[in-house]
């Protein structure tokens, strides 16, 4: 599947913070560590939490309903190894965030 268009390099949470974009039926957390951005599912698989309005603690993702840590680069559990939410490639071209979902 190609890139398609998520957000604006405008609208890209700051340094250590995480947000969430609709991207057609999905939402996605969005979350850059230490400048790097990172896009994964917004579903926390714990219970239903969304992950993009999370806070970014030790380099994780950190689920506002109950805590869980996620890495944002491999989307897998602090705390329960193999378990994982989707991560997705995101590449910036000009001012667009483009994202495969595929």
């Amino acid at each position: 599947m190609p890139f398609i268009p998520l957000t604006t390099a405008a609208e890209l949470p700051g340094p250590d913070e995480a947000k969430e974009f609709p991207c057609g039926e999905k939402m996605i957390c969005v979350a850059n560590v230490n400048g790097v951005i990172s896009a994964m599912d917004n579903v926390c698989l714990h219970r239903g939490g969304p992950l993009g309005q999370g806070m970014i603690e030790n380099g994780k993702v950190v689920c506002p309903w109950h805590g869980w840590a996620w890495d944002p680069k491999t989307g897998e559990a602090a705390n329960s190894p193999g378990v994982k939410v989707a991560v997705y490639p995101v590449q910036v071209e000009g001012g667009a965030v483009m994202i495969d979902l595929g």
